[in-house]
C-alpha cells in the first residue's frame, strides 16, 4: 500500500494543489489524504477545497475530515498541544 497523503506547510499554496492533483491523476489513487498541524490548519481546508471544486470538479469529493491534537515540549521545555486536521479526498465512481 503506499501512502497517498500530502502534508501542508510554508510552501506556497499551488504546491500543494499539484501535489494532490499528481496524487490522483500521474499515481491514480483512489484517495488522498490532506495533514496539516496548528497555523497550517485553514491552508489545508483551501487545498482541499480549490483541488475538489476547481481542479477535480465532479472528478473527487471530501469523504472524510477528521481532527485530533498532539502533544509535545517544545524548544522551551514547556508541555504543548496542538490542532491536527486530516482531510480525506476520493475519486468519484461513476
Amino acid at each position: 500500500m503506499t501512502d497517498n497523503s500530502v502534508f501542508i506547510g510554508g510552501k506556497p499554496f499551488m504546491n500543494y494543489i499539484t501535489g494532490v492533483v499528481m496524487q490522483f491523476t500521474a499515481k491514480n489513487a483512489d484517495d488522498v489524504v490532506i495533514k496539516a498541524r496548528g497555523k497550517f490548519i485553514s491552508r489545508a481546508v483551501d487545498v482541499a477545497e480549490v483541488t475538489a471544486k476547481r481542479f477535480m470538479e465532479n472528478s473527487v469529493f471530501v469523504r472524510d475530515i477528521r481532527i485530533d491534537s498532539e502533544g509535545f515540549r517544545n524548544s522551551e521545555g514547556r508541555d504543548v498541544r496542538v490542532s491536527t486536521i486530516e482531510i480525506t479526498l476520493s475519486k468519484n465512481r461513476q
